[in-house]
């Protein structure tokens, strides 16, 4: 398994916390997909689905009993990207901070490159 201070994407403390306890509600072998599709009000948006399948070439994080795909498209503009997650006044939600991201919308789900 590749050490987690060497993968391209990082999944904080708090969001694997977070993953963890999403997926112990899930049916077995359940892992988050972490994607990019195009869309959204910057030009491209974050995607979160609970999934069964993995593909060979996916990114596998795991950290704290939670489980991360990534798949090879998405990585290239998720890289260097920290995955977390926010519990505040306005709700809780997982947030992606990416510094490839040269804009963003202001509820953080869209961005642009």
């Amino acid at each position: 398994m590749t050490n987690v201070a060497e993968l391209p994407v990082s999944v904080t403390d708090r969001a694997a916390r977070r993953i963890a306890q999403v997926l112990a509600k899930e049916p077995a072998g359940s892992v988050l997909r972490v994607a990019v599709n195009g869309g959204g009000c910057s030009g491209f948006q974050y995607a979160f689905d609970i999934s069964q399948s993995r593909a060979d070439d996916d990114l596998v994080i795991e950290r704290d009993g939670a489980i991360v795909l990534i798949d090879p498209v998405s990585l290239d503009f998720l890289r260097g990207s920290r995955i977390d997650f926010a519990d505040d006044l306005i709700g809780q939600s997982f947030k992606i901070v990416n510094p490839n991201a040269t804009a963003s919308c202001g509820c953080g789900t869209s961005f642009s490159v």
